[in-house]
């Protein structure tokens, strides 16, 4: 059973930035594909980055491409979100995911196995 526990999150002005982490646990790490979600109040929950397991490859929506970036750390069993120019429309709560499929090309939430208890990202403007 993979435990993923997210920190970083807080309140930011627009065009500023933050630092998420996601700290993993009782599983293969090194193994598992790694996400970011994010779900707005009333929105459904939406894809922000993914990272296969050998941090080679990464995958992101055009909403956030250019201005955030995943990466992981296997040694230390982490993956982070840099999260760049932040806008209003970026506030949400973020959670990370894990799966046992090793790429980075899984982008629904159903085809994640493990979840976090999510971090609170608020972007005023």
């Amino acid at each position: 059973q993979v435990q993923l526990v997210e920190s970083g999150g807080g309140l930011v002005q627009a065009g500023g930035s933050l630092r998420l982490s996601c700290a993993a646990s009782g599983g293969t790490f090194s193994g598992y594909g790694m996400a970011w979600f994010r779900q707005a109040t009333g929105m459904e929950r939406e894809f922000v980055a993914a990272i296969s397991w050998t941090g080679l490859s990464t995958n992101y929506p055009e909403s956030v491409k250019g201005r955030f970036t995943i990466s992981r750390d296997n040694a230390k069993n982490t993956v982070t979100l840099q999260m760049n120019s932040l806008k209003p429309e970026d506030t949400a709560v973020y959670y990370c995911a894990a799966t046992t499929y090793g790429g980075s090309d899984k982008v629904q939430t159903n085809e994640y196995r493990y979840w976090g208890q999510g971090t609170q990202v608020t972007v005023s403007s």
